[in-house]
């Protein structure tokens, strides 16, 4: 009465109970799938792989992955579907330990950045397609750093490299079908700190625009 997810074509995995016992040398599995229909599933002879086994229901939904007692593609998507869908949890974690007062996954990359890294250089890469919000969340992890750490020098540094956001959309960015202010560029900012975490400078070391958009030198 193993439970397994064999492949469809039509939902990607869907999950079975295993009706009789397999033993080595078997080619077909007897089956019966969540609907109640029973089936026969045809083992593949020449890779003799069984299908992934689906995890004990108490573990899906878990918040962190590494949780669960198999990990691997169906069991990733069905407790995903399981936390987005059903329960509208849109954050799920991979091994990171989530502290109870950040439940923002963008400001806990950036609490654990600051913590954790042990006076080394840290980056965060916001990727994504055209209008996932790369945008918007470089900027929300620059006030996250700006408000949690202050600033060193009376210059407000955070404040200005807030402020250089505007001033790049405003050469790099266009209208898309998919997003009104898509930005065609890519940048790479470098925000310095100090031994307290306070923020003492920033400056963009890369700046990438779309070639579509030079029209001169």
């Amino acid at each position: 009465y193993a439970r397994i997810w064999i492949p469809d074509s039509e939902v990607v995995w869907k999950s079975a109970e295993l009706l009789k016992d397999y033993k080595p040398g078997n080619k077909v599995l007897h089956l019966r799938l969540e609907d109640g229909k029973d089936i026969e599933y045809k083992l593949d002879a020449k890779s003799k792989d069984l299908p992934p086994l689906r995890n004990p229901d108490i573990l899906v939904g878990e918040n962190d992955l590494t949780a669960l007692s198999y990990l691997h593609e169906p069991a990733v998507l069905h407790n995903l579907k399981v936390r987005f869908i059903d329960s509208k949890l849109i954050y799920t974690y991979c091994g990171k330990h989530r502290p109870p007062e950040v439940s923002f996954m963008l400001f806990l990359i950036g609490l654990v950045g600051l913590a954790q890294g042990d006076e080394r250089n840290q980056s965060i890469i916001v990727s994504g397609e055209s209008g996932a919000g790369k945008t918007v969340s470089a900027k929300y992890a620059m006030r996250y750093f700006a408000t949690v750490s202050g600033s060193a020098s009376e210059a407000n540094v955070e404040e200005k490299v807030l402020a250089s956001n505007p001033i790049m959309e405003s050469i790099g960015n266009a209208k898309t079908t998919r997003n009104d202010n898509s930005s065609r560029f890519g940048k790479y900012i470098e925000i310095g700190f100090d031994k307290r975490y306070r923020i003492t400078g920033a400056n963009m070391r890369t700046y990438l625009l779309e070639k579509s958009r030079v029209v001169f030198q």
